[in-house]
């Protein structure tokens, strides 16, 4: 049988990292009401500008239009499993991006009051944790991974270490 088991605080990562993501996209459409940042897509394409500065306009209408792709695209990736540690290395780098040109275009403070910073370390290492070959048995329950216990770490340490 399968192991189908995830860990509790990777679970949760995924799920925070996601919910975070799609909730900035919500925002944007004007799904937040008057709890909004932006809420609407006019104004988040101003934003997208205000970042993007060095961009052309058209270039920063087309960063606007990726960014909300991604961020889509990504938390469905994130919270299925599926190609677990791309998603979660391509989730960090995009908010690696986000919180530089926060940093340049409004000041270091700003991405760090929204913990942008945290957000894209924490995809890396959600990425690092990764494991392709257990993600891909979670998903389609059909192959074996055999998981290591901490004991026979430590046991076959101290039988090499006698040697």
């Amino acid at each position: 049988m399968a192991a189908k088991s995830v860990s509790v605080p990777t679970l949760f990562l995924r799920i925070a990292l996601s919910i975070t993501m799609l909730s900035a996209v919500a925002d944007r459409f004007g799904l937040w009401g008057i709890n909004a940042a932006w809420g609407n897509w006019d104004n988040f394409e101003k934003y997208t500008a205000q970042l993007t500065f060095f961009l052309p306009l058209m270039l920063s209408k087309y960063a606007a239009y990726a960014a909300t792709f991604l961020e889509i695209a990504l938390p469905v990736l994130l919270i299925l499993g599926y190609c677990l540690k791309i998603a979660a290395n391509l989730t960090g780098v995009l908010l690696f991006i986000f919180a530089l040109s926060m940093s340049i275009s409004l000041g270091v403070k700003a991405p760090l009051d929204y913990s942008v910073w945290v957000g894209s370390a924490a995809a890396f290492l959600l990425a690092a944790q990764s494991n392709p070959a257990k993600q891909e048995a979670f998903i389609s329950g059909t192959a074996e991974v055999p998981v290591e216990k901490p004991g026979n770490v430590i046991r076959e340490a101290e039988h090499t270490a006698g040697h």
